[in-house]
């Protein structure tokens, strides 16, 4: 269905969710990067609840890369749906609680960490209510789904908070695995709808053809990954060996399924290679993980090819296409923004594969992958801050 069209009201930050969360999380993320460098060259920039280590995972899984995952899909849901989505007071309502859960987690001052945790976990949520009124209302079930997945992050945001509450550190690394699982799982539904379209739209040709076997393995096998990880996060213990051929089935299933959608005829188009080489980065990420389940290697490896190769540089990717889109300007890949993904792309084999075969190096490819990480997404600010802060240029709401 198309959005519906009303007169633009109000500021153009608070017209859809795209616009303040793919702004505030981006910079957010160049901010967290930049005390993360200062941190491990032994300049400690912040004392956030929890200290360091726990806030760094804790904020670029639940800080940043939620809010764009919320921002994307409240934009979305308008499209699927044909209704209004959140905006206005409401929108900026959303966006206060995550905002004063950054800063607060950040800087605590005393603060009962119960306290923090309520105020940080009110989020995911709410967002969820928001969506879910919206789906139901137009009874479009299919698009259900994504309301079971947020509220899944807030029970994995809910264990790194008890985690760090009860000085239990496995619960605190379980927890933060099965909020980046979820993510990969979001970006491979989302991946699954938008990479083939965009790719057979420039191409000018149809896309491929379904094939729903593929299609449930693909999707299936990265469900049945998360509900095995959420059943370690719960204390259940696993057959020996189960997660990690899940792991290797979701990453088969979804390397066929990515072959399908005839990547290679794109390379000329920075936003459409970008988003095949970051779905990539997902097979390559789980296939990692299940030979690091059997103590190859460290699961910190995998996890940030998982993290940067496929999370994050899918959202460079994915935000740059939807935010020219929705501010109705031409769909084109802006200067700089394949430089920005190039850098993204080999922040994570420096510090995924290439360290996993060269731990000796891990200073190095720290750094590197740090800086490339703030470059990229300060190109995307550069170029992007400006349109989502005004009005569209076809004079229409959104």
């Amino acid at each position: 269905m198309q959005s519906p069209q009303h007169e633009p009201v109000g500021a153009p930050i608070a017209r859809l969710a795209f616009r303040p969360f793919f702004l505030l999380a981006s910079l957010f993320s160049v901010l967290a990067m930049v005390v993360w460098f200062a941190f491990w060259h032994g300049d400690i920039l912040l004392r956030p609840h929890g200290g360091l280590m726990w806030w760094h995972q804790h904020e670029m899984i639940f800080g940043f890369a939620a809010a764009i995952v919320v921002g994307f899909l409240l934009t979305a849901v308008q499209n699927w749906t044909g209704q209004p989505s959140l905006r206005g007071a409401l929108l900026l309502g959303l966006v206060g609680v995550w905002l004063v859960a950054r800063l607060l987690i950040a800087f605590p001052m005393g603060l009962p960490p119960g306290l923090l945790m309520v105020i940080d976990l009110a989020f995911l949520p709410l967002a969820a209510l928001a969506m879910a009124r919206l789906v139901i209302r137009a009874k479009l079930w299919r698009n259900l789904v994504f309301v079971p997945l947020l509220l899944l992050m807030a029970v994995a945001n809910l264990a790194m908070h008890l985690g760090i509450m009860r000085g239990e550190l496995p619960l605190i690394r379980e927890g933060g695995y099965l909020g980046v699982l979820l993510i990969a799982t979001l970006m491979v539904m989302l991946g699954g709808r938008v990479i083939p379209f965009f790719t057979s739209l420039k191409l000018g040709r149809p896309k491929p053809a379904d094939w729903p076997m593929l299609e449930g393995l693909s999707l299936w096998s990265i469900y049945a990954v998360v509900l095995l990880q959420l059943a370690v996060v719960l204390g259940v213990e696993l057959p020996a060996g189960l997660l990690g051929w899940a792991m290797l089935v979701a990453a088969a299933a979804n390397a066929v399924r990515l072959a399908r959608w005839e990547g290679w005829r794109a390379l000329g188009e920075p936003l459409l290679w970008g988003l095949h080489l970051s779905y990539a980065f997902i097979v390559v990420g789980l296939v990692m993980w299940a030979l690091a389940l059997t103590g190859v290697f460290r699961v910190e490896l995998a996890l940030h090819a998982l993290a940067i190769g496929g999370i994050a540089s899918m959202m460079l990717a994915m935000m740059s296409r939807v935010a020219l889109g929705h501010t109705g300007r031409e769909i084109r890949t802006l200067p700089g923004i394949g430089i920005a993904l190039v850098l993204m792309f080999a922040g994570a084999l420096l510090r995924s594969p290439m360290l996993a075969v060269f731990p000796q190096i891990t200073h190095w490819t720290y750094n590197l992958s740090i800086l490339f990480w703030c470059i990229a997404y300060l190109i995307f600010l550069f170029h992007y801050t400006v349109p989502l802060l005004t009005p569209r240029v076809d004079g229409k709401d959104g």
